[in-house]
C-alpha cells in the first residue's frame, strides 16, 4: 500500500511510459507527492497541471542532488533513455545518456539514502544467439545496438549497487510497450503504436517491418500495472536484481491487422522492411516471465482482441475530443 506522504522523483516523465506512470503514481500518493522531471516541459497538460514539474538534465548531477535536497524524495522512477532505433543514429550520446544517467542517479539514491530505485530494462539485452522461443530468465545475451548493450550493462550496475551497497534498486525487461496517449519515442516496436493511429486517420499503414515478424508486447495498463506491483513488492519477495523477464502476448504486423480489421474492416497494411527489421530479428518472439510470476505474483490482463478494442476507442475519443 502506498504511503501518502512519501515523496517520488519519476525522471523521463514526458515519455511514452513515463507520463503514464507519473499520472498513475500521482493517483497513489496525491499530486503534491510526485515531482515529474524531463529535459523539457510537457506537453500533456494534466501531466503539467497536476502536479510539480522540474526541468531536469539527468546528466547534470548537480541539478539533481539539488532536486533530492529540495524534495527528499524516498522513491525514484529512472526512466530517460535514448531508444534502440534513435540510439543506432548516434551511438556514443545514446551510451553516454544511458549510462551516465544511471550512474548519476544510483550514485544520489546511496548518498541521500533513497529507499527504492526502479529502472527500466528491455528485451533488447537480448541478441542473435538468445533462445528466441520462450527466452529464459537467465540466458545468453549478445545484444547488438547500443541501447541494447547499455541495458545490459546497466542491469549489471544495478545487481552491483544491490549486492555491494544494499541499494534497493529494481527492474523489468520491458516488451514492446503500446498505449495511446502518448507517441512512438524511437523504438523498433513502434509500429505497434503508429499503426492504431494511421488506421483511424487514413485506413492504411505501410509497416517498417516483415508481416510475420513476431516480438513480444504488453499494453501500457499492464506495464504500469507490472510495475507498480515490483516497486510495492516487499524487498524479500525481489529475488532477480539485475532485471525481471516480463511478458503478456506477442504477436506480428500481420495479426495486428487482422485485429484491427475486426474494427475498421477497409483497414489496408503494407510492408516496406527497413533498419529496424534487423534489429527486430535479433530479439526475442516470446519471454519466460515465470520468475515473475513466482515471485511477486506478475499475471498480464490484456490479450491482443482486448487491447485493439481498447486502443480504437480511444483514440477514437481522443480525436474527437482534440478536433473540438
Amino acid at each position: 500500500m502506498a504511503n501518502t506522504s512519501d515523496t517520488v522523483l519519476v525522471i523521463g516523465a514526458c515519455g511514452q511510459l513515463g507520463s503514464e506512470l507519473t499520472m498513475e503514481l500521482r493517483r497513489m500518493y496525491g499530486d503534491a507527492n510526485v515531482v515529474a522531471a524531463d529535459i523539457s516541459a510537457p506537453k500533456q497538460a494534466d501531466l503539467r497541471e497536476s502536479g510539480p514539474f522540474e526541468k531536469v538534465d539527468v546528466l547534470d548531477s548537480n541539478v539533481l542532488a539539488g532536486l533530492a535536497s529540495k524534495y527528499k524524495f524516498k522513491h525514484i522512477y529512472h526512466l530517460a533513455a535514448v531508444l534502440s532505433a534513435t540510439g543506432e543514429k548516434n551511438p556514443k550520446f545514446a551510451w553516454k545518456l544511458n549510462m551516465d544517467g544511471l550512474f548519476n542517479v544510483l550514485d544520489l539514491a546511496l548518498k541521500q539514502k533513497v529507499e527504492r530505485v526502479y529502472w527500466p530494462s528491455s528485451i533488447a539485452v537480448f541478441g542473435p544467439s538468445t533462445p528466441r522461443q520462450h527466452t529464459p530468465q537467465q540466458t545468453v545475451m549478445d545484444p547488438n545496438t547500443v541501447y541494447g548493450i547499455s541495458k545490459q550493462a546497466g542491469e549489471r550496475w544495478c545487481e552491483y549497487y544491490f549486492q555491494k551497497y544494499g541499494l534497493d534498486v529494481r527492474s523489468l525487461r520491458y516488451p514492446g510497450l503500446i498505449g495511446y496517449k502518448a507517441l512512438p519515442g524511437g523504438g523498433t516496436t513502434d509500429y505497434a503504436v503508429d499503426i492504431y493511429h494511421q488506421a483511424l486517420e487514413s485506413g492504411k499503414y505501410e509497416c517498417f517491418l516483415g508481416e510475420d515478424t513476431y516480438l513480444p508486447m504488453m499494453y501500457m495498463p499492464d506495464a504500469l500495472k507490472a510495475t507498480l506491483d515490483l516497486m510495492h513488492a516487499p524487498a524479500e519477495s525481489i529475488k532477480v536484481r539485475d532485471s525481471y523477464n516480463l511478458s503478456a502476448m506477442s504477436f506480428s504486423p500481420k495479426e495486428v491487422a487482422t485485429a484491427i480489421k475486426k474494427h475498421i474492416p477497409g483497414f489496408e497494411i503494407t510492408y516496406k522492411p527497413d533498419s529496424r527489421q534487423q534489429i527486430a530479428d535479433s530479439w526475442p518472439q516470446s519471454i519466460d516471465d515465470s520468475a515473475a510470476q513466482q515471485d511477486w505474483g506478475w499475471t498480464p490482463t490484456y490479450d491482443l482482441d482486448a487491447m485493439t478494442g481498447d486502443m480504437l476507442v480511444n483514440l477514437k475519443k481522443m480525436k474527437q475530443e482534440q478536433a473540438v
